[in-house]
C-alpha cells in the first residue's frame, strides 16, 4: 500500500519515537471487507517500520473499521475511523510521533492550558481525505487527546461512513461534534478550539495582551501581505507585532499554488505555515486567534494608535499596517445563509466528495468557478455552472476544458434567484434567464458559490477612507488618508488580487511605515515622554 519511497521517509520519521506505541484495529470483514483489508494492510506496513510500534486487530470499537493509537499502557483517546491517506497521512504520522513521546511544536503555556481543562470531552470530526482544511483540525484534536487523558477524538472519513453522514445531515467538512452535539465546522486551530471549551481563556488572554508594550509597527492581518510586512519591519530592527484571526489568511483555504515565483508548486496550508515560520524567525510577536474590532488612530503626529480586540484587550502601535484580506463573496439570495454548510458550500476540494453521485451547481464563471466545476465533474453526477454575465470570464484554456466535459451544463446570462431546501438541506436552485425573463428551477443536492471576494473592512468604516467597493484607499506608498496608518493586500484598492502582489504590497507598506517612524522620531519620543 505504501510505496518504497514513502516507507523510507516514514521509517526515518519513526526513529523519533521515544516510547512504545500500540495500535488497535477494529475491523469489519463482514460488512466492509475492502476497507478493513486496506486498513489492516496499512497498519501492518506502518508497524513493520519501527520496533516501537505494535498492532493488534482484535479491537471492539462500535464504529468499524477504525483504529486507535496510544502510548503503550496509557489508553490515549486518538482514533481514526478512516484509512488516513491523502491529506490525512500527515495526521497519522504526527499521532504516532506524539503518542510515542516526540514533543509537539506548541508553546508550553498552551500545553499547560490543555492539561488544565476540567471535564470530559469526546470529539468527533467528519472529514474527507481530499480536504486540505481538515488536517489542521484533526491534528489539533489528536494532540489534545494525547495531552489530556479525558479528551477523546475520532477522525471519521465521511466517504467511508456515508450512512452516518446522511443521518447527521453533514453537508460540509470538517464538521465537529463534542459530546454528541454540534461543535463547529470549517477550519479551526487549537487556539480557537480552546477558546470555545475553556471559559476563562478570553479573560486570561485579554489581561496578558493588555500588558504588552507599544509596538513600533502593529500589523492587523496574517496573510501574505501581513507576513511580508512583518518580515520587512522586523528586519529593520523595530518592535513588530502581528495580530490576526488566522495566520495564513486566505492561503489556508487554497488548495494549489503554482504562480508564486520561485515556488514551482505547493499547497495553501504549507504556504501558510511557511509564512508564519518566516515571520517567527525574526522574532515577530504573533498574536493569533484574535479578532480586531476597532482602530483609533493616533490623536496627533507621533502619538500611539489604539487597536481594540474582541476580548476587550487593547494593543497600541506607533504605526499600523492594515492587511485584513478578503473573504468569499455571498450571492445574497434567499436560502444561502439558511443552508450554509447544509448544501451551500464554498470549497469544492473540501466538500466535493460529500456529493459523490449527486447533482450540484456552481455559481460563478470566473477562473475559480470554472476550476470548481471541472474538479466537481470528476466526482459528482452532474454540474450546472451558472454565470450572470453573457459569457464566461475564465481563461480560455479552462473554458475549453469545461465545455469538453459530458456531465456539465453551462448557463450564461442567468441570475440566481433562490437556493431552495426542505428545512434541513438544499434541494434545488431557482434562476432567471436574463434574455427571456423566464424563471427555471433545478433539482440539486448542493450549491458551490465562487463569485469572487469582498474585503474585510466593515469595521474600518469612518476610520480610514474606503472605496465604493469597501477597499482601503492607498497611495503609491501604501499609505491611507490617516497619518501613520498603512494598508496592503486584497483589502486595498491595489488591482489584481494575487498572493505575490499582496506580499509585495506588504513589504512596501512596512518600508513606508519605517520611513514614517524615522521622519517622526522626535514627535514619537516626545509623545512617549508625555505618556510616561
Amino acid at each position: 500500500m505504501l510505496d518504497d519511497n514513502l516507507k523510507t521517509q516514514l521509517a526515518a520519521y519513526l526513529q523519533r519515537l521515544r516510547q512504545p506505541v500500540e495500535i488497535v484495529a477494529s475491523l469489519d470483514q463482514a460488512n466492509a471487507p475492502a476497507a478493513s483489508s486496506e486498513m489492516r494492510e496499512l497498519l501492518d506496513e506502518v508497524a513493520a517500520l519501527s520496533p516501537l510500534i505494535s498492532v493488534r486487530h482484535d479491537g471492539v470499537a462500535q464504529r468499524r473499521p477504525a483504529f486507535t493509537i496510544s502510548r503503550a499502557g496509557h489508553g490515549m483517546g486518538v482514533s481514526f475511523a478512516a484509512i488516513p491517506m491523502g491529506h490525512e497521512f500527515t495526521s497519522l504520522v504526527l499521532a504516532l510521533l506524539q503518542a510515542g513521546g516526540h514533543p509537539p511544536k506548541l508553546e508550553q503555556e498552551v500545553i499547560d492550558q490543555i492539561r488544565a481543562l476540567e471535564g470530559d470531552f469526546a470529539f468527533e470530526t467528519y472529514m474527507s481525505l481530499t480536504c486540505h482544511n481538515c488536517p489542521d483540525l484533526v491534528q489539533a484534536l489528536n494532540l489534545m487527546a494525547v495531552l489530556h487523558p479525558r479528551i477523546r477524538h475520532v477522525a471519521i472519513d465521511g466517504g467511508l461512513f456515508k450512512a452516518e453522514v446522511e443521518a447527521r445531515r453533514i453537508m460540509a467538512v470538517p464538521t465537529v461534534y463534542l459530546n454528541g452535539q454540534p461543535f463547529g465546522s470549517g477550519r479551526m486551530e487549537i487556539g480557537e478550539i480552546l477558546a470555545k471549551i475553556d471559559t476563562g481563556a478570553a479573560a486570561r488572554d485579554a489581561r496578558k495582551l493588555a500588558a504588552k508594550e507599544p509596538f513600533d509597527v502593529l500589523i492587523i492581518g496574517g496573510g501574505p501581505a501581513g507576513a511580508a510586512a512583518a518580515v520587512y519591519a522586523a528586519r529593520k530592527g523595530i518592535r513588530t507585532g502581528l495580530v490576526a484571526e488566522r495566520v495564513g489568511g486566505q492561503t489556508l483555504d487554497t488548495l494549489g499554488i503554482e504562480n508564486f515565483i520561485s515556488v514551482l508548486e505547493t499547497e495553501g496550508p504549507k504556504f501558510a505555515a511557511a509564512l508564519e515560520a518566516h515571520a517567527r524567525r525574526y522574532d515577530v510577536d504573533i498574536i493569533g486567534g484574535q479578532r480586531v474590532e476597532s482602530l483609533e488612530p493616533a490623536p496627533f503626529s507621533g502619538g500611539l494608535a489604539q487597536v481594540t480586540l474582541a476580548n476587550g484587550a487593547q494593543l497600541s502601535g506607533k504605526t499600523v499596517i492594515l492587511s485584513t484580506g478578503a473573504r468569499w463573496r455571498n450571492v445574497n439570495v434567499p436560502g444561502e445563509q439558511q443552508y450554509r454548510n447544509k448544501g451551500v458550500a464554498y470549497c469544492p476540494h473540501c466538500d466535493g466528495p460529500l456529493y459523490k453521485g449527486k447533482r450540484v451547481a456552481v455559481i460563478g464563471g470566473g477562473n475559480s468557478g470554472v476550476e470548481a466545476a471541472i474538479d466537481l465533474a470528476g466526482v459528482v453526477a452532474h454540474v450546472t455552472l451558472i454565470e450572470f454575465a453573457e459569457q464566461l470570464k475564465a481563461d480560455a484554456v479552462l473554458v475549453r476544458k469545461l465545455r469538453s466535459l459530458p456531465n456539465v451544463t453551462v448557463l450564461t446570462a442567468a441570475q440566481t434567484l433562490e437556493i431552495a431546501g426542505d428545512g434541513q438541506k438544499v434541494t434545488g436552485l431557482r434562476y432567471k434567464d436574463r434574455a427571456s425573463g423566464a424563471e427555471h428551477a433545478i433539482d440539486l443536492a448542493g450549491v458551490f458559490v465562487q463569485i469572487g471576494l469582498v474585503p474585510n473592512t466593515e469595521w474600518l468604516k469612518g476610520t480610514v477612507e474606503l472605496s465604493k467597493y469597501g477597499e482601503i484607499v492607498v497611495d503609491g506608498k501604501g499609505a491611507t488618508n490617516v497619518a501613520g496608518v498603512f494598508a496592503a493586500g486584497d483589502a486595498t484598492t491595489t488591482p489584481y488580487k494575487q498572493i505575490i502582489i499582496a506580499a509585495g504590497e506588504g513589504a512596501r507598506a512596512a518600508l513606508s511605515a519605517f520611513d514614517h517612524l524615522i521622519r517622526h522620531s522626535t514627535d514619537i519620543a516626545a509623545a512617549e515622554k508625555l505618556a510616561a
